[in-house]
């Protein structure tokens, strides 16, 4: 019985560890960028899973971000899950996007739709970086555990809110693999 007791105790215990790790991974804050600041440039790293914002060369955040549901390799043609790699820019801010707030991507550039042509396919489009799916912010920093987009850059809406306020229109991204 007593064996069975502390059993119980220590399961209990871990489950309680597990419930307050999620709950503190879920809630906690986005680090602040002070107001008024501009960014410069953005920097993708698709292995590490990570965007980086920068203003005057200095890193203002790093977020840990989703990719399309097929993320190996550069962007081949539409709908093959892929997110493009290399130079473009943010060209226009979208508010009225079917995730929450997005930021264009300038691809496909005339490189893309040339290499697509060559391919027989189209290069596809509207790859953007945005928060979650209207309706879903709930699922808040989960929605890394997996890449789920057709090929844009997904991150939760409080990230969403600092890039829109931070990221001006003509920014260069690069994103690398």
């Amino acid at each position: 019985m007593r064996i069975i007791l502390r059993t119980l105790f220590v399961l209990t215990l871990i489950a309680l560890c597990a419930v307050a790790y999620l709950a503190a991974y879920y809630y906690w804050p986005v680090k602040e960028i002070p107001s008024g600041v501009q960014a410069d440039r953005l920097e993708v790293y698709k292995a590490a899973r990570r965007l980086n914002l920068y203003a005057a060369d200095e890193l203002l955040a790093s977020y840990q971000v989703a990719f399309g549901f097929n993320p190996l390799g550069d962007k081949q043609c539409q709908g093959d899950g892929r997110t493009p790699e290399g130079k473009y820019v943010i060209d226009y801010h979208n508010a009225q996007s079917s995730c929450y707030k997005s930021l264009h991507i300038s691809y496909p550039d005339a490189n893309d739709r040339r290499e697509a042509t060559a391919r027989g396919c189209s290069p596809g489009g509207d790859i953007m970086i945005h928060g979650m799916v209207n309706g879903k912010g709930w699922i808040g920093r989960f929605h890394r555990h997996g890449d789920w987009t057709h090929g844009c850059i997904a991150m939760t809406n409080a990230e969403m809110d600092q890039l829109w306020g931070t990221v001006p229109d003509g920014t260069p991204i690069e994103i690398f693999p």
